[in-house]
């Protein structure tokens, strides 16, 4: 008899760059971590995720031109209230930006230089407060590593206020990813965080052995999430 389930999942159209919504589904599909017996994905459930995904996108492209345009009329003498809002606004885009289908590239960028030219703006206002002056840099070291984070898709589906990631799917979420992707994801959580993972990750792969299904992949992204764990663990020591 002909496989018409390995048929069903080739022609599955999923894209080249999806967004946050879709990007899980594809992680799910036929994915033993995910679920045993393999679980597919079906097509009207791929093309919801995709329709809702090009939606927030849409809404984004509205919500930067707005935001670019209040920074361009923003005037010298605005108070601090007013930039540091606007501050918030980009960063939120910046976010969601890393989350959404296509190539967000040049939006994100010019995000980046309007937050600069706030925070040099800002910087200025501080005066000889050299207090401040630290609590600004100390501010802009963690955006820079955020926004680096969020750079890895893995990442920014993981801290996005609606996460596709159920809590359930964290741990077959992080065993699906690319090395360099878990890489970034791992900074995200502490030791506590990883050693619950290595845990669970652990018995998933012990019943998946007992079902013989293959996770020779996922065997080693849990010994990267191990070394992780011992890295992390020494340096509190």
């Amino acid at each position: 008899m002909r496989d018409t389930r390995k048929r069903h999942t080739m022609d599955l159209p999923f894209t080249h760059k999806p967004g946050r919504r879709e990007r899980h589904l594809r992680r799910r599909h036929r994915n033993p971590l995910f679920a045993w017996p393999l679980m597919e994905v079906d097509p009207e459930t791929l093309l919801a995720a995709q329709k809702a995904d090009h939606e927030e996108m849409e809404v984004f492209r509205i919500a930067f031109l707005e935001q670019v345009q209040k920074a361009v009329d923003l005037p010298p003498d605005a108070g601090s209230e007013a930039v540091l809002t606007l501050k918030e606004e980009l960063e939120k885009l910046y976010e969601q930006a890393c989350g959404l289908p296509e190539d967000h590239g040049r939006e994100k960028e010019a995000l980046g230089r309007l937050i600069s030219l706030i925070m040099k703006a800002v910087r200025k206002a501080t005066g000889d407060d050299s207090l401040a002056r630290k609590e600004l840099q100390d501010e802009e070291q963690a955006r820079a590593i955020h926004f680096r984070l969020l750079d890895q898709p893995l990442v920014a589906d993981i801290l996005h206020p609606r996460s596709p990631v159920d809590p359930d799917e964290l741990v077959p979420t992080l065993l699906s990813a690319g090395e360099r992707e878990l890489e970034a994801a791992l900074e995200v959580f502490d030791v506590d965080q990883l050693a619950l993972v290595v845990a669970q990750g652990r018995k998933l792969l012990e019943g998946l052995d007992r079902e013989q299904a293959d996770t020779a992949t996922a065997r080693r992204r849990l010994a990267q999430i191990e070394k992780e764990l011992d890295s992390k663990t020494t340096l509190l020591q």
